[in-house]
């Protein structure tokens, strides 16, 4: 099983150029795609889904034409929208009850052993008869999961899953991604660096409508090593600093700014080396910097 997506490209009326010509190939795995919000992950995963048209490209999951043969990918098909609707008086059970007919399973035997399954498995097997309108919000994450998982989808996708979740919650909604995520595709769209991080064993940073980098998260954090370089700053010092160097990211500490900055040797006295993360890839990208080791 692979998906693979070949000069993608979408342009709304208002002009805005939501996707750019994204190119990817996705196997069978955590995917992450990364991006600030307005990037084009959202218009990516409502294409992918196919809830809305491409104006060029192609689309194929194991051959299939994504874009051409939409009744036939909804089949193979689970999809966790950023914001998605429910009955608030329905409870789990019956909601997922409703779905799972919804999707072509008549048999009620059949239905009965999917619905306890699913809520088995995304842990709300204690919540099967409260209202959905009652579940917090990393119950309706899970709920949400649970729904996308009926009829046994080969493509799931999940857009910005775990924004607003506690920290509990977080780590449960990971640990059940990366439970789903070892037989199928799952392809994971977020802002949030430490989830792709945390799950992902393939990613790619999409800004603006283009494909800025892609690859696994380790190798691209290993091309870092030694180029990123960190020092403790007055405030004041941190546009001029801006002007003469690549800043990746700051943070405030004790008062004083924390800059990391991307170079190929020490920029100035007073930087040290420092381990290179996730985030520093992330920012090198959006910064227009090459993240790559220097050959």
């Amino acid at each position: 099983m692979r998906l693979t997506i070949r000069d993608l490209s979408k342009r709304y009326p208002n002009g805005v150029q939501a996707l750019d010509a994204v190119s990817l190939t996705i196997d069978p795995g955590m995917f992450g795609l990364l991006g600030p919000n307005g990037a084009g992950k959202s218009t990516l995963m409502r294409t992918l889904a196919t809830l809305q048209e491409a104006d060029a490209g192609s689309v194929t999951l194991d051959g299939l034409d994504v874009l051409g043969d939409k009744e036939s990918v909804r089949r193979l098909l689970g999809y966790l929208p950023q914001d998605f609707g429910f009955y608030p008086k329905v409870t789990a059970e019956q909601m997922l009850d409703h779905l799972a007919r919804l999707k072509g399973i008549g048999e009620a035997g059949e239905r009965r052993a999917l619905v306890d399954g699913l809520l088995r498995q995304t842990n709300l097997d204690r919540a099967r008869r409260k209202a959905l309108g009652t579940f917090s919000g990393g119950m309706k994450q899970r709920f949400g999961i649970a729904q996308a998982l009926i009829g046994r989808p080969k493509l799931i996708i999940v857009d910005e899953p775990t924004a607003g979740l506690d920290p509990e919650e977080r780590v449960r909604f990971h640990n059940l991604l990366a439970e789903i995520g070892e037989s199928v595709i799952v392809l994971l769209s977020t802002h949030i660096v430490a989830d792709v991080s945390d799950l992902c064993r393939e990613m790619a940073v999409l800004h603006q409508g283009r494909v800025l980098l892609s690859g696994q998260p380790r190798v691209l954090t290993e091309g870092l090593d030694g180029r990123v370089w960190r020092r403790t700053v007055d405030r004041t010092d941190l546009e001029a600093l801006r002007s003469r160097h690549t800043v990746l990211s700051t943070r405030l500490v004790e008062g004083r700014t924390a800059v990391r900055v991307l170079a190929d040797a020490c920029p100035e006295p007073g930087f040290e080396t420092a381990a290179p993360d996730l985030d520093d890839v992330y920012f090198a990208a959006l910064r227009g910097a090459d993240a790559r080791a220097p050959s």
